[in-house]
């Protein structure tokens, strides 16, 4: 995403500023898990720090009066950034694959209600909860180790 301009970040809305911070969420991940599986720790590390700070900024952005969907996905950013900060210590592909799955599905409900012209916050309430009660079912089963 290094082709953002200033002026044309300023030009977004926050449902699309929201948009490209998940684009490049899964992007460094999937830079991360391209830099495990060739033994680049000091990439990996920077992908992966870069991935928490993206979630920071999500988390930040959260609109508390939206609803309980605002408290689901402060909580999955919270786990995905747990979930990063063990990968990087244990430089493990699949929490960052889990992570990044996560990623995708909260990205593909977003952007859908963006194409279609509604509320993203309303519309994906479905597919959000989705991966919030796939996040507890991985809590409740524990990390596979």
């Amino acid at each position: 995403m290094d082709f953002l301009t200033e002026e044309w970040i300023y030009q977004k809305n926050s449902q699309q500023l929201t948009a490209l911070l998940y684009e490049g969420l899964m992007e460094c991940l999937e830079e991360a898990i391209e830099a495990i599986k060739q033994k680049d720790h000091w990439k990996a590390n920077k992908q992966l720090q870069k991935g928490n700070d993206i979630l920071r900024r999500l988390g930040a952005g959260l609109r508390y009066d939206a609803g309980i969907i605002a408290h689901q996905l402060d909580a999955l950013y919270n786990y995905m950034a747990e979930r990063l900060i063990e990968a990087n210590m244990k430089k493990d592909v699949t929490a960052v694959q889990e992570v990044l799955q996560l990623a995708t599905t909260i990205a593909t409900a977003w952007n859908e209600a963006l194409k279609s012209g509604v509320s993203p916050v309303q519309s994906v309430h479905k597919q959000k909860a989705a991966a919030y009660e796939q996040f507890i079912a991985y809590e409740r089963s524990g990390p596979e180790e």
